[in-house]
């Protein structure tokens, strides 16, 4: 397959092209990104089937002429919430099948209304397929599974605010603390204030407990639309709670109500982190998730913890690079833009990951390994 990785010198992107890199399936690689220097230079050290080119994802016509013959484009170009639906239309434009790690809810609303014009070019066009969103739909999809009727899917993730270097994620950190946020309750969507409804959750070592919060992500948009459940829920957190306070408090000055506001935030922070961090950093950082499935199994209610854990460029980009070769190597018959717990078969998905280094546990304690066999 011919693979085309979008934004893959950033952060969360070069974890999934060094993984893609790896793969004999991968025939060519090429790695685009604004900042062709650093393409060429994670080019050069990954081997002769990589090659680098410079890409502006504000230009429309470059970006479809740049993805053009390609079988797969792997997304990890951010603010999602800028670029997500721009970069699907550019795909499908050019009949290329598109895989990324969205991970902001409006730009999954956004990009979920060009359904019609992928599936008329028969174009797959999986969104979120990182982290969270991502290995959290699949765990909820794999888990869902194990019931006869599922009742609630409640997704919560937590990090060390140092796992990632990526400025991208400031943005994303910002912007999902601000306003109102969808989550799905009594079979309907609902606008809920971001940061809101406090909850201690426990997640797998070395995370731990983390204060989560009701956050903007897409799992409550797109979980819906996959499988027959009344509420799906998401709450989000950093392991340092001071940054989750100051998060709450900037959307309720409201001086992260706009995309100017929020970009000027994300350039101070960005800033100012390194030397924050520093005062309080851990001696091992990471990143987690949490999925809790109640519903009736083998006919009584029953109730299911799963969760995963790893630095965040792992969580993040090797899921995407998965999801990458399952579409080239025609394990998705789908066409159309959803989320993929849709249309990503979870066991094959899960094992791939796990198989990667992503470590799987299931129970209230997080701690049990989870078999995926």
């Amino acid at each position: 397959m011919r693979v085309i990785a979008l934004g893959g010198a950033g952060a969360m992107g070069r974890r999934g092209v060094r993984d893609l890199a790896t793969k004999a399936s991968v025939e060519e690689l090429v790695i685009a990104d604004r900042d062709l220097e650093a393409a060429r230079s994670l080019a050069s050290r990954l081997g002769g089937r990589c090659s680098a080119v410079q890409v502006d994802a504000d230009d429309r016509d470059g970006l479809v002429g740049a993805v053009r013959g390609f079988d797969v484009a792997m997304g990890t170009i951010g603010p999602f919430y800028r670029y997500e639906a721009k970069v699907a239309r550019a795909c499908i434009e050019a009949g290329v099948h598109y895989v990324s790690i969205c991970d902001d809810y409006d730009a999954a609303e956004e990009v979920l209304r060009l359904d019609g014009e992928a599936r008329d070019a028969g174009v797959a066009v999986i969104t979120g397929v990182g982290w969270t969103p991502g290995v959290t739909n699949m765990l909820a999809a794999w888990g869902a599974g194990r019931f006869e009727e599922l009742d609630t899917v409640n997704v919560a993730w937590g990090c060390h605010t140092s796992d990632t270097e990526g400025k991208a994620v400031t943005f994303h950190t910002i912007h999902i603390f601000a306003g109102s946020v969808p989550s799905f309750r009594d079979g309907r969507t609902v606008w809920i204030d971001a940061g809101s409804e406090r909850e201690l959750i426990r997640f797998p070592e070395p995370v731990g407990e983390v204060y989560v919060y009701n956050l903007g992500h897409p799992e409550p948009v797109t979980i819906p639309r996959s499988f027959d459940v009344r509420n799906v829920t998401l709450k989000g957190g950093l392991k340092e709670n001071y940054f989750n306070v100051l998060g709450i408090l900037m959307s309720r000055l409201r001086l992260s109500t706009s995309l100017t506001g929020t970009e000027l935030l994300s350039r101070f922070f960005n800033a100012v982190l390194p030397y924050l961090e520093k005062l309080d950093r851990p001696k091992e950082t990471a990143s987690a998730c949490r999925v809790d499935l109640t519903g009736r199994a083998g006919g009584r209610r029953e109730h299911l913890a799963l969760g995963a854990a790893a630095h965040m460029d792992l969580l993040t980009g090797l899921p995407c690079s998965v999801a990458v070769q399952m579409v080239g190597e025609g394990l998705v018959s789908h066409r159309g833009v959803m989320g993929p717990e849709a249309c990503l078969p979870p066991q094959e998905f899960l094992s791939r990951c796990q198989e990667g280094g992503i470590l799987f546990f299931r129970g209230d304690d997080m701690k049990e390994p989870l078999d995926l066999s």
